[in-house]
């Protein structure tokens, strides 16, 4: 048997009463004292574990800062569509990012869609209130020149670990969050082999969290160059020179105390070394998607930039990246023709480059 108080009157209870043998014959029984506020706070809390940490505080920052003053009043199973509509509209007016407005309604959408998952709500009043997603600003990517001229800038002027770590970033590719929680033990030097097992989040610029790489494919195993290694050499040189036991231990690329280097610290320097360098300005994650072009432009197949990147899927690459295939697909049907031309007997030959080739043989 169920019993509910806490109702300040008779007729109150017995329409809570009535709503529950509702909900009980319908299978969702939408409890009208959770209010809005009260629920997405719920829901966070429920997912905290199973979210990564930049995701979770993202999500918290999208309900404390902006769903729950504008939402969190009303009564769960009385927020309507319309509420949601005119919230976004009201954003769209003030100039408010598409970006950002995208992502405070995504974040109220997941969390509903949860309700209706658990029988709270019957439907999800923000299921088509959610904009278009904004296309994603196009990367900057560094050409073999400006990624070598980098390298030599910081070769020539800092000899310093972040040399070693940019050469290991351009070298393999590694996401930053992987690299900065790049451990020695992970390092097989023998076998010019790492395993990428960490990865290191930056809570709101500020609190550094280990945590499991982004995939289970991004938990493998990465190729390790003849630059790369020469990198990974000094650093261990320098390291265990300054050890008591002359042991290698801890952080690949540390501060002096062996606590993490923070994401932004790097970031800027980046910024400055790419500047004094006289180059386009780049993002740390930039020079994954430059490592990326260069393997492309170099006619390494996609399916193997996939295998290297550690992407879940070679979808994943393409979308990515399908934009740089363009000579590759010029190759792929030239080969194609001449395949079918030494089967049909025909001799292989440039193709017309000019519109009136296909008007004479109409």
């Amino acid at each position: 048997m169920r019993r509910r108080g806490g109702f300040a009157s008779r007729a109150e209870a017995a329409r809570e009463m009535k709503a529950m043998l509702d909900g009980e014959l319908r299978g969702v029984y939408e409890d009208r004292r959770t209010t809005v506020a009260s629920f997405l706070r719920e829901w966070l809390a429920s997912a905290k574990e199973r979210l990564a940490p930049n995701t979770y505080a993202g999500y918290a920052d999208c309900v404390e800062r902006d769903l729950i003053p504008a939402f969190g009043h009303h009564r769960l199973p009385d927020l309507r569509p319309k509420h949601v509509d005119a919230w976004v509209t009201a954003q769209q007016n003030t100039g408010r990012g598409r970006v950002t407005i995208y992502r405070v309604v995504s974040t109220l959408r997941n969390a509903l869609n949860a309700a209706v998952r658990s029988w709270r709500l019957r439907y999800n009043p923000a299921k088509y209130s959610v904009p278009p997603k904004p296309r994603a600003a196009e990367r900057t990517c560094w050409t073999p020149e400006e990624a070598a001229a980098f390298l030599r800038h910081n070769a020539e002027h800092y000899a310093d670990r972040l040399t070693d770590l940019f050469e290991v970033m351009l070298g393999t590719g590694m996401r930053r969050g992987e690299l900065l929680a790049l451990h020695w033990e992970d390092i097989h030097l023998m076998d010019r082999k790492l395993y990428v097992r960490w990865t290191l989040a930056a809570v709101n610029n500020n609190e550094n969290l280990f945590g499991e790489p982004k995939t289970e494919a991004s938990r493998a195993w990465v190729s390790l160059s003849p630059r790369v290694m020469t990198a990974l050499h000094r650093q261990a040189a320098l390291q265990m020179a300054a050890h008591p036991d002359g042991r290698l231990e801890g952080l690949v690329f540390a501060k002096p105390d062996g606590l993490p280097l923070r994401p932004q610290w790097v970031l800027d320097q980046l910024r400055k070394r790419t500047t004094e360098a006289g180059l386009p300005t780049i993002g740390l994650h930039d020079l994954r998607h430059t490592a990326a072009s260069i393997m492309i432009a170099e006619g390494i197949p996609i399916a193997v930039v996939s295998k290297t990147l550690r992407h879940s899927t070679l979808a994943i690459t393409i979308n990515l990246y399908g934009h740089l295939l363009k000579d590759s697909a010029d190759e792929a049907v030239n080969a194609l023709e001449a395949a079918l031309n030494r089967a049909d007997g025909r001799s292989t030959g440039e193709p017309g480059n000019d519109l009136s080739d296909l008007n004479q043989a109409a």
